[in-house]
C-alpha cells in the first residue's frame, strides 16, 4: 500500500501480480497527446488543472467525471478549512460546466471530511455549489466498501457518495446498456385484457433504480457495493487514493456513446482514461504529479498489450468459507478470558 505521508515515486509501479485479474481482451493501441485537439484519442495533460481546462474548448465533454482531492491530508494535497477548500475549487469547477456538452453529464465522486472526529459529507457542501451553476441533479449514488479506517470514537465510514449531474433536461442516458436481470423474468401480465398472460417486464432487463448493489449477480439501485483500491486490490498503484475502474464504468456505458469525449479534471493514475478507452470513448486527464501521469500511460500501455490488472465489471466480492485461517479468530483470544 502506498505510504499517505510519502511524496509518490517517479517510477510507475511493477507491482501487478494479479494474474488471476489480468485482461483477456487486446485493445488497438492509440496515439497518446499531452494536450487538447479535436481530433486526438486520448491526452494525458500534465500540469494545473485550471489552466487546462481554461484553454479547452466549450461543450467538448460528454462525460466528466472525477474524484477531487478530499481535503484530508494525503501526499498529493494540502489540508485547508473547509471554506477554503471549497473556494479553491470553485473556479475549477466553472471550467467544467463550461467544457461541459449542453446534453453532458457531470459526476463527481467525493467522500466526508473529517476533523476532530466530526464529519462534513463533502456531496452536501458541493450541492449548493453545482446548482448555482444551473446544473440538475439526477441521481446521488452511494459506493459501499468492506474495507478501509477502524474508527474507536465513531462508526467506521464504509461509504462514498458520487453526484450525477446533467447540464440541461436534454441528456444521454443508455438504460439498455446498464439493465439488470429481472427477478422474475417470467413474469405476466394478469389482468384480463389485450396484454394478458404477456411478459409484463422488458425482455432485456429492468431498470436498475437508483440504488445499486453491484458485485453480486446484478445491478440494483443507488448502492454500489465495489471494493475501493488498497493495497490486495489487482488494480493497485503508487496513488494512495484511487477508485477503481469498474466504479466508471457504469457511468461511461450509460452516459457516453462511443467516440464521446470522457474528461478527468483529477486524473491522478489514469482509472477514468481507462475505463473510456476500454470502452471505445476518447479520454482526457489533467494531473500535475509527473508519477502519477507516468503511471496512467503505463497503465494504458497495459491495457493495450493485453496486460491491465483489472478488476472485471461485476465480478462478485469474495466472501470467506470460514475455513481460512485469518477468519477465524485466534485461539489465544479464547485461552485469554479463561
Amino acid at each position: 500500500m502506498a505510504n499517505p505521508s510519502l511524496p509518490p515515486s517517479d517510477k510507475p509501479s511493477d507491482k501487478y501480480d494479479s494474474s488471476p485479474y489480468r485482461q483477456s481482451t487486446l485493445f488497438e493501441p492509440k496515439k497518446i497527446s499531452d494536450h487538447f485537439s479535436p481530433s486526438a484519442q486520448i491526452v494525458f495533460a500534465q500540469g494545473d488543472s485550471l489552466e487546462i481546462l481554461t484553454s479547452c474548448p466549450s461543450g467538448f465533454a460528454q462525460l466528466i467525471i472525477t474524484s477531487p482531492p478530499y481535503n484530508i491530508g494525503k501526499a498529493y494535497e494540502s489540508r485547508v478549512e473547509i471554506k477554503q477548500y471549497l473556494e479553491a475549487l470553485k473556479p475549477i469547477v466553472e471550467q467544467m460546466v463550461r467544457v461541459l456538452s449542453p446534453r453532458g453529464s457531470l459526476c463527481w465522486q467525493v467522500g466526508n471530511y473529517v476533523e476532530n472526529s466530526e464529519i462534513f459529507p463533502l456531496d452536501i457542501f458541493f450541492y449548493p455549489l453545482f446548482k448555482q451553476m444551473g446544473l440538475h441533479l439526477r441521481n446521488r449514488i452511494i459506493w459501499t466498501f468492506n474495507h478501509g479506517l477502524h474508527c474507536s470514537v465513531r462508526f467506521s465510514g464504509r461509504y462514498e457518495t458520487l453526484l450525477w449531474f446533467t447540464k440541461t433536461s436534454q441528456y444521454t442516458f443508455n438504460l439498455d446498456s446498464v439493465r439488470i436481470p429481472s427477478k422474475y423474468p417470467g413474469k405476466t401480465h394478469f389482468r384480463p385484457g389485450p396484454k394478458y398472460g404477456l411478459p409484463s417486464g422488458n425482455p432485456l432487463g429492468k431498470n436498475p433504480g437508483d440504488v445499486w448493489e453491484l458485485m453480486a449477480h446484478e445491478w440494483e439501485v443507488g448502492l454500489w457495493s465495489i471494493p475501493n483500491v488498497k493495497a490486495n486490490h489487482p488494480e493497485k498503484t503508487i496513488h494512495p487514493c484511487q477508485f477503481p475502474i469498474e466504479l466508471v464504468e457504469r457511468c461511461v456505458l450509460a452516459l457516453t456513446n462511443e467516440d464521446d469525449w470522457v474528461l478527468d479534471p483529477f486524473s491522478g493514475v489514469g482509472s477514468a482514461m481507462l475505463a473510456a478507452v476500454r470502452h471505445n470513448r476518447r479520454a482526457m486527464g489533467c494531473e500535475r504529479e509527473p508519477a502519477y501521469v507516468a503511471e496512467a500511460k503505463h497503465r494504458m500501455e497495459l491495457l493495450f498489450s493485453g496486460q491491465l490488472p483489472y478488476r472485471p465489471l461485476g465480478k462478485p466480492v469474495y466472501q470467506p468459507t470460514g475455513r481460512e485461517k485469518v477468519s477465524q479468530i485466534p485461539q489465544r483470544y479464547y485461552q485469554g478470558e479463561q
